[in-house]
């Protein structure tokens, strides 16, 4: 197998498949500068185990985290999932000509 060094786009989407992320970047979007702990807590995860996910975040650039004394923030940066989104945005036309089409046969073939 080839080795090779992940774009920031390929560090997004493989930090953006795993649902415990995912959750975590939902809840950072409402309530910003959550401490580890706190967005442990609801998972039921172990803070070795939270720490693996922010890293993964953290490496992907979708969360920053500060420390003040013992407590780490983390926050939302949203700067590579607008990368992400303007990169999907590209195949848009894919998707919504195939939908025309579809609302077309259905407009054409009417009511059973």
């Amino acid at each position: 197998m080839v080795k090779y060094e992940a774009s920031a786009i390929d560090r997004t989407f493989s930090a953006l498949a795993d649902p415990t992320r995912r959750h975590v970047l939902l809840r950072l979007k409402d309530e910003p500068g959550l401490s580890v702990s706190e967005l442990a807590r609801p998972l039921s995860l172990k803070l070795p185990g939270m720490m693996k996910h922010l890293d993964v975040l953290s490496d992907a650039g979708l969360v920053t985290r500060t420390k003040a004394g013992r407590t780490v923030s983390v926050h939302l940066s949203v700067g590579p999932m607008r990368e992400a989104m303007a990169w999907l945005n590209r195949y848009e036309g894919l998707w919504t000509a195939s939908l025309d089409r579809l609302v077309a046969q259905v407009e054409e073939d009417g009511p059973s």
